[in-house]
């Protein structure tokens, strides 16, 4: 049965705590890190072995584009979303058509290295947020509608579900929930009108929300991913949303008003969350693996539609990824606009490139 822990693992093999971990009979996932992935057949080797301790876990990572991206050398660079958002201002349709690609491409290789899911898209309003930036698709919420909706049109059509983040949204406040609290002192109507448009207007295209660790302070005193109000009195009653709550990281900062990671995880599950993630920080994974105990299972149907269908491998990633019909297509049109030196670059100088492109700026969810 799929548990309700998503935990981390050490490197780019399974090491014997990581195994024991893996076996504990609440953890259901596994999201891997930068520091998890080598090349293309490492991270395949990685996640069949993953499976074979444990069969029944999702294993997800971030793979947004731009500065969010763990799987690089080897993989084909995505853009940051806020490009999409750029030439959306000047080309509607091609923007559309390359937010389709994007999402396509993604999916297409995560799914081929044994991945089930990207935590994406971010439905986040480009706005004062530190952390969001760029990694939104733009400022207003229409755009972001358009754009998000073809960027997961791609995803599905590729074989992977998809996680609106951070709700309600994220990116009206400076403070980085990963390293410091933050607080929104909007009102609700404020915010629904606004930057909560995106989520409640791509949910048929939503598999799961991933709540923020922001305190909306005229709805409740506890950040999102804590509350019941957000969770189950406006995603679940209002909103009649019934995928997956994924928490966001139980150890960033914006989470710690909860308590210790025990009691985090437990106000997580109980305020309406099906899986808790808790990431780098090893002795807060135990803690949090044997606090789960005493909670029940999620609801097993519902977490099994963010399985990936995940392809045999054929040796390499370019192999397995033709057995995806549209992903040629989709990685040269999306290399031709934003990477153009790849498309002319000679095959020996193609791996650095690659390496450079997903390099440009710091990633702001690297907080340890």
């Amino acid at each position: 049965m799929y548990g309700v822990l998503m935990i981390d693992i050490d490197s780019t093999a399974l090491t014997a705590e990581d195994v024991s971990l893996i076996k504990q009979a609440q953890v259901g996932g596994v999201i891997l890190f930068a520091r998890n992935v080598a090349d293309a057949a490492q991270v395949r080797a990685l996640c069949d072995d993953i499976r074979y301790h444990n069969a029944d876990i999702l294993i997800g990572v971030d793979q947004e584009g731009g500065r969010v991206a763990r799987l690089r050398n080897g993989f084909t660079p995505l853009p940051a979303m806020g490009r999409l958002g750029e030439l959306f201002h000047d080309n509607p349709s091609r923007a559309l058509s390359l937010a389709y690609d994007c999402g396509y491409l993604m999916a297409a290789e995560v799914l081929a290295v044994g991945i089930d899911l990207s935590f994406a898209p971010v439905l986040d309003r480009d706005g004062i947020s530190q952390v969001i930036g760029d990694r939104s698709f733009h400022h207003e919420p229409q755009a972001i509608i358009a754009l998000a909706s073809q960027f997961m049109r791609g995803m599905k059509a590729a074989g992977m579900a998809t996680t609106g983040k951070h709700f309600p949204g994220h990116g009206a406040i400076a403070p980085d929930s990963h390293v410091a609290e933050a607080v929104d002192t909007r009102s609700l109507d404020e915010i629904m009108n606004s930057d909560m448009q995106p989520f409640a207007q791509t949910l048929p295209l939503l598999d799961a929300l991933m709540p923020a660790h922001v305190i909306f302070s005229q709805v409740d005193n506890k950040p999102a991913g804590f509350s019941k109000i957000w969770l189950k009195d406006i995603i679940r009653e209002q909103l009649n949303f019934n995928g997956v709550l994924f928490s966001d990281d139980l150890s960033m900062a914006g989470a710690q008003a909860a308590g210790d990671v025990s009691a985090r995880v437990k106000a997580a599950i109980e305020a309406g969350c099906d899986i808790a993630l808790v990431c780098n920080d090893r002795v807060a994974a135990h803690e949090a693996a044997e606090a789960a105990q005493e909670l029940p299972y999620p609801d097993q149907k519902r977490i099994k539609t963010m399985c990936g269908q995940i392809p045999i491998w054929q040796g390499d990633l370019e192999s397995t990824c033709q057995q995806f019909d549209y992903w040629q297509q989709a990685k040269d049109n999306v290399l031709q606009t934003f990477f153009p030196e790849q498309t002319d670059a000679q095959p020996e100088s193609q791996a650095s490139f690659q390496a450079s492109a997903h390099t440009e700026l710091k990633d702001p969810t690297a907080y340890k």
